[in-house]
């Protein structure tokens, strides 16, 4: 697939002599001593007063060479494990929103562990999802359990790639306890590690934090899969333009996969972000502006520029409802995104501008993900597709229908929509004039009634019970 460019080669090479200035002469507040012990090591100037770090050219193209050009999730069956670039574009679920529109209600009320389950065997059951990034919060969580509560059900009920995070490291421990147990051992979890690890170390407008930045320290040692996320919002933390948007969070991209170089020589990581443009009339956060999309075009660009694997939180929206304007903000940036080149793709489920899971979303957003993934197949030029001898055959005046070219193909060339209507006003009609939502809604029904296939054995149970005693239940049921 030939990529479309937003850049210039001119343009993209001007970002990274700009971001090399930035990194050169402003430098980044790094709150780890530890990182800053790590940077020091490396070859940058480190001010121990003021916490500074400054980078010197050499040393930034030095190690940001080290990055693979590949990053692969893993699920617990290796028939879902992917691929970027190569089983590129990769649909993930969007994450950690603190609200769930109630499957029953459709009211807006906050996620608990049980919403997680859900969530986890939709997405196990939807084709068209790659990863699942877990989608919510567990406001019932117990106290010390807080991402326990959220990874236990999601891996319970989803044998797919599942991408988390941790609050400290003290939580990080919890985590990986329970993924031994599932695993069986230490070793054998290690071996084939089933959870991806992400974190947001660069804090906009340059900084490196302490917690993000010792987890993404801490699992690149220990060559467990993880990458960081950087988000500038312009006008707020990041310049009020697209190009010193990207300068400054292409520094900011930089400045963590180095870091994470210096920790482990070739470990991989993806030029994750989410870049926006701040609405100023309020200082909303306009995460479904076709600025973002566009601005995904652009860092999509400069990944390539040095071979890495690309993507983000791409195709978001700030509507709160499924309605057009849901449509056209997640459509336009998603085809965008893709035609750009970025390889992953954070959309699945998320409205209001990231603080709230629908169902409906997520089983819309897996039919438009199935559309992106036809447009990313493209079209076949081979002699047998031209079809130049089923013209001739066919004649002027004649019909297609029938001919065996058109059977073989009528089910792959074209996709067979399951949720946009296509039949005539009067048919739409008779079937109960419904919208889109509403056969969102009854196709999320149906997988919910459908028992979960992907259950731990009683072993498997059984070991994580005497590990964690008061852990939610995980159970999968419909709320009353």
């Amino acid at each position: 697939m030939t990529f479309a460019t937003l850049l210039t080669q001119e343009q993209v090479e001007r970002i990274h002599e700009a971001s090399l200035e930035v990194l050169e002469n402003v430098g980044l507040l790094v709150r780890l001593e530890k990182a800053r012990d790590m940077f020091a090591r490396h070859g940058c100037k480190v001010d121990s007063e003021t916490q500074m770090v400054t980078f010197p050219r050499a040393v930034v193209e030095k190690y940001r060479k080290m990055i693979p050009p590949t990053f692969t999730f893993r699920g617990r069956d290796p028939k879902f494990d992917r691929a970027i670039p190569t089983d590129r574009p990769i649909l993930v679920t969007g994450s950690s929103a603190p609200d769930i529109i109630d499957p029953v209600s459709g009211r807006e009320r906050r996620a608990r562990s049980d919403d997680i389950a859900r969530i986890a065997h939709l997405v196990n059951e939807l084709p068209a999802y790659d990863v699942f990034s877990v989608s919510t919060l567990a406001d019932d969580a117990p106290n010390g359990q807080f991402t326990l509560a959220r990874l236990y059900p999601a891996l319970k009920h989803c044998l797919k790639p599942i991408r988390s995070t941790t609050t400290d490291m003290v939580d990080a421990q919890i985590i990986l306890r329970m993924l031994y147990a599932i695993a069986g051992s230490e070793a054998a979890y290690m071996e084939r590690p089933f959870v991806t690890h992400h974190y947001c170390p660069v804090v906009s407008p340059l900084t490196m934090d302490h917690l993000s930045t010792e987890a993404v320290m801490y699992f690149s040692e220990k060559g467990l899969p993880v990458y960081p996320s950087i988000v500038p919002n312009a006008g707020l933390t990041s310049p009020m333009s697209m190009a010193g948007t990207l300068a400054q969070g292409n520094a900011e991209f930089l400045a963590a996969a180095i870091l994470m170089q210096m920790v482990r020589e070739g470990t991989p990581t993806i030029y994750a972000s989410l870049p926006t443009i701040a609405d100023m009339r309020t200082g909303a956060y306009a995460s479904g502006g076709i600025e973002c999309g566009m601005l995904h075009m652009a860092f999509a660009q400069m990944a390539r520029f040095y071979n890495v694997p690309s993507g983000g939180y791409i195709g978001l929206t700030n509507s709160k409802v499924n309605d057009a304007q849901m449509g056209y903000e997640t459509g336009m940036s998603v085809v965008a995104g893709l035609l750009g080149g970025a390889d992953m793709f954070n959309t699945g489920g998320l409205l209001d501008a990231l603080k709230a899971f629908d169902f409906a979303k997520a089983v819309i957003d897996d039919e438009i993900f199935t559309m992106l993934k036809r447009m990313k197949r493209g079209i076949n030029f081979s002699e047998d597709e031209l079809a130049l001898e089923v013209i001739a055959q066919v004649k002027p005046g004649g019909s297609f229908m029938m001919s065996p070219h058109t059977a073989k193909r009528m089910k792959t060339e074209a996709i067979l929509t399951k949720l946009g209507d296509r039949e005539a006003r009067s048919i739409w009609e008779k079937k109960g004039a419904s919208d889109t939502h509403t056969r969102a809604m009854k196709r999320a029904n149906e997988i919910f009634a459908k028992a979960s296939a992907t259950l731990f054995s009683d072993e498997i149970e059984s070991r994580i019970r005497a590990e964690f005693p008061n852990l939610i239940s995980g159970v999968l049921e419909m709320p009353k």
